[in-house]
């Protein structure tokens, strides 16, 4: 397979470089669309999403001898996930806490940042930590949404605030966590925090102006009225009546579209991704009855006004977390002996769809990771979700104890999916979409349904069972596990319909992807690496260590002839939060921006890597309930603070002073004393008595991992 005109593309854009009007303001959508090859315009390149670069410097020959061209350290030490832009010489970027940063893109110079100083509170509302993915530009504007919800545009000269426009209500869980993207002089926004219980939507704003234009609601309103937007007349048509009565109307339903966007302008359409429901349990959300339009979808728009063309259900009556906001990618190719304008997704549900982005007919969908039918499935082996067939209709056909409805199940793939947020990338020549992938043993979740589930304004409605098992005390155990959860780089066919290649990856939490015409597949590693693939079959070609692990895309440009590539490197994000057990044991580290070139000599400074904190636990005791206290724990502070508190990227509650005494716990807990840091008090939910007995169980924890740490030390000094 090959992408019609493929390489005419590729010399016209080449054509490009150094031609018309240059500088930010003269980014526009004809720029955008026929972007020259040493540029990077918006957050997938150009508006296909594509994240192929037709530049060819690096390559398979010369790959060996990348180097480091320059570096920037950032103060923030949270997730990296941004993808810069390059504009004119000046690389544009964003950090955790929204904040902005452009760059000399030769030299590595700041030229300005800016902070929108989102309150440290909000990282509460953050099921996925505080990152951002990064900017858009257009018109001598740069615009960045930050977590607390806002839209700003910044002078792309200067970084100076021309104006900001609140886009949610900030009293509700909302948060902000993707890049934007301009179409037709509007900037697009979407919004996060479906587990907290929020109604998500897309809004247009002129990038003038900030003035909103156009608006869609992802699900009903709750008050069974219209709401005076765009999305309306498609709800009264077929939305409302596929939702029943249930929690959505407490919790808005979710639907948030936090990330994938995509624009054809020959079809003047635009392609979003629909998040999860809220509550996940299909039962507690709408009494297990109805598909709950629009969650986990790929909904097609009107560029223009936003209304409603076509949508495509990727998981009906959606009820395990299985998104579709993940990466939308377009691309022009070959089936069945006919071009066809295709959409291509490989969402949380393990299916890789390809859709005719004209129409929204279904081409294919084939699972990239291992399905079968339940009765095939191997005891204590976790059943798939489905049986790995779509049926004619398009429905994917499910497991009959997928919905856990006769008790907990345990369920592949997991809320973090066979492919999470981090970008694929598209090779025209090979033909081949580059996924990162969780395979499918991995990371499986216990389903059941919450008996006690009550909504809980601003905290996690998942109306799952949340008390899982603790992780073994047996570190032989516990390295077994580990070694499970898995990761794979697939070079997927969209038309044979299977991958052609794979590599295994040390950790399910990988990274984003970039491919570029040099015949290179980039990406980063949790472990701390930056590697390069051959594109034609997998082969590692060359290695850099970058200490501190990288989830964030590459993106690649030129200047005065010479190829960069780049990459945000920042260990963080959901897997990092909730699955440290299962992930490197690292601090938290300064993120940085590499820049690499062939030849480059540059030298990075190594980090400094605290020693491990110890806490003395002696006479330090209480009398609360253990048992309590672990299942409290895992209702409010799992999520954040990992398996049995292993915290890992937040602070390792095991290893805490806070926990020695019970004033100082509950000042943190229920006074919210490090609010400022992202530690919100938890007064809404839990009072002075259970936060002791959160304290009771963390003790416990504590004295058994100072148990291991001691064994493990004999252990070493033995060896």
């Amino acid at each position: 397979m090959k992408r019609v005109g493929a390489l005419a593309a590729i010399v016209a854009a080449t054509l490009i470089v150094g031609c018309g009007p240059k500088g930010p303001a003269a980014v526009d959508a004809k720029r955008i669309e026929r972007a020259a090859a040493g540029e990077w315009l918006s957050y997938g390149r150009t508006y296909d999403e594509q994240r192929f670069s037709p530049l060819d410097k690096v390559n398979r020959e010369n790959v060996g001898t990348l180097g480091l061209a320059w570096y920037a350290e950032f103060d923030t030490d949270r997730g990296q996930e941004a993808t810069p832009l390059m504009v004119d010489g000046v690389l544009y970027t964003t950090t955790a806490w929204s904040k902005v940063y452009a760059f000399d893109a030769k030299t590595g110079e700041k030229k300005w940042e800016f902070d929108p100083k989102v309150p440290g509170d909000r990282g509460f509302a953050a099921c996925c930590d505080v990152v951002n993915r990064g900017v858009a530009v257009w018109e001598g504007k740069v615009f960045v949404g930050t977590l607390d919800g806002r839209l700003i545009a910044l002078d792309a000269a200067t970084g100076t605030e021309k104006w900001s426009v609140v886009t949610v209500d900030q009293a509700k869980p909302y948060t902000i966590t993707m890049a934007p993207r301009v179409v037709q002089g509007n900037v697009l926004i979407g919004n996060s925090g479906g587990e907290y219980g929020v109604r998500g939507y897309l809004t247009a704003y002129d990038a003038a102006t900030g003035d909103k234009k156009w608006r869609f609601y992802m699900t009903p309103n709750a008050e069974g009225k219209a709401d005076g937007e765009i999305s309306d007349a498609i709800f009264a048509e077929k939305a409302n009546a596929t939702w029943s009565d249930g929690a959505w109307k407490q919790s808005g339903g979710g639907g948030t579209p936090w990330d994938a966007i995509a624009y054809d302008p020959a079809l003047n359409s635009i392609f979003v991704g629909v998040g999860n429901g809220a509550p996940w349990n299909h039962r507690i959300r709408s009494g297990g009855v109805g598909d709950n339009l629009f969650l986990s979808s790929i909904l097609a728009l009107d560029a223009t006004t936003g209304a409603y063309k076509w949508h495509y259900q990727t998981t009906p009556g959606e009820t395990w977390d299985y998104t579709a906001t993940q990466h939308i990618m377009l691309a022009d190719i070959t089936v069945g002996g006919k071009p066809r304008k295709v959409l291509m997704q490989a969402p949380k549900n393990g299916f890789f769809y390809v859709l005719d982005r004209t129409t929204g007919e279904l081409i294919s969908a084939d699972p990239y990771i291992p399905m079968a039918p339940e009765a095939d499935t191997p005891a204590g082996v976790p059943i798939s979700w489905s049986t790995g067939v779509v049926g004619e209709n398009g429905r994917p056909i499910e497991n009959p104890s997928a919905r856990y409805a006769n008790g907990p199940a345990l369920i592949s793939p997991a809320p973090f999916g066979a492919h999470n947020w981090q970008p694929m990338a598209f090779n025209p020549t090979e033909g081949l979409v580059f996924i990162p992938v969780t395979t499918v043993g991995a990371l499986a979740q216990v389903y059941g349904d919450d008996p006690n589930f009550q909504y809980r304004n601003g905290g996690w409605n998942t109306g799952i069972s949340m008390n899982l098992g603790d992780l073994p005390n047996d570190e032989a155990q516990r390295a077994a596990l580990k070694a499970m959860l898995r990761g794979r780089l697939v070079a997927w066919d969209p038309v044979a319909r299977k991958a052609r290649w794979s590599v295994e990856l040390p950790s399910f939490w990988n990274a984003g992807l970039l491919s570029t015409a040099g015949g290179l597949v980039f990406q980063g590693a949790a472990e701390g690496q930056f590697h390069a693939y051959d594109a034609a079959d997998g082969k590692k070609l060359w290695s850099y260590d970058t200490t501190n692990g990288i989830i964030a895309a590459p993106m690649t440009y030129a200047i005065d002839g010479e190829q960069y590539v780049v990459v945000m490197v920042g260990f963080g994000g959901a897997g990092a939060l909730s699955a440290a057990a299962f992930l490197p044991d690292r601090p938290r580290l300064p993120g940085r921006i590499m820049v690499f070139k062939l030849g480059g000599a540059a030298q990075a400074a190594a980090y400094d890597i605290p020693p491990r904190a110890a806490i003395d636990l002696a006479g330090v005791s209480s009398r609360a309930s253990v048992a309590q206290g672990r299942s409290l724990f895992n209702a409010n502070c799992l999520v954040c603070h990992s398996a049995n508190a292993s915290g890992g990227y937040l602070p390792d509650l095991r290893r805490s002073a806070m926990i020695r005494a019970p004033e100082t716990f509950r000042s943190v807990v229920i006074d919210g004393a490090l609010q400022a840091n992202g530690m919100a008090s938890f007064s809404r939910y839990l009072n002075a008595g259970q936060a002791e007995a959160i304290r009771a169980y963390l003790i416990t924890e504590a004295r058994r991992q100072q148990g291991l740490d001691t064994a493990a030390a004999r252990q070493q000094t033995k060896k």
